[in-house]
């Protein structure tokens, strides 16, 4: 009979632990993108927040993945065909080591910021689990649209929903 009370006690303080505790940041479609602040390659914080009023396409990338590299042209193609019409692009480089990001810049030059994720704080508070992965937030900070992956194709993709995006207000 003690052990069933032991048993129901430790369940209930379980179940209690568990409704305290604050659920870690799940990226959803319609949900509000999480804030965050990463210093960019040329030395500027760049916050999420700050973005507020913008379309705003947050791109995770690796030196090492080579569907990044393949994309990145297309993304920044995309950051010169809109960017006046109201959209940023945030390329998050995820490599423990900047200067990696810096080798691939020299070979493929953006235009759009680029932030440093060396201790991966925000691919982990988004909860990044496959590169590249982009995602595209509107004017209010609510993402609407996810992608994980990068085909040959996928910048038509991103290209509709941005036009999509701009036009509402």
């Amino acid at each position: 009979m003690k052990k069933i009370q032991n048993n129901t006690m430790f369940g209930c303080l379980l179940m209690l632990a568990c409704l305290l505790v604050k659920p870690a940041y799940s990226l959803e479609t319609d949900s509000v993108a999480a804030d965050f602040t990463l210093k960019s390659n040329a030395g500027k914080n760049i916050r999420l927040s700050e973005q507020r009023g913008q379309v705003v396409m947050v791109n995770f990338w690796a030196s090492w993945c080579g569907p990044c590299r393949k994309e990145m042209p297309l993304l920044n193609d995309l950051y010169n065909k809109y960017h006046k019409l109201g959209f940023n692009l945030l390329g998050v480089n995820i490599d423990e080591d900047p200067k990696l990001a810096e080798k691939v810049l020299v070979d493929i030059p953006v235009n759009f910021p680029i932030l440093l994720d060396s201790k991966n704080s925000v691919s982990e508070l988004y909860g990044i689990d496959a590169m590249p992965t982009t995602v595209l937030i509107d004017r209010n900070g609510k993402v609407r649209h996810l992608h994980r992956g990068f085909k040959s194709g996928y910048e038509l993709t991103y290209e509709q929903q941005i036009k999509a995006l701009i036009k509402e207000r």
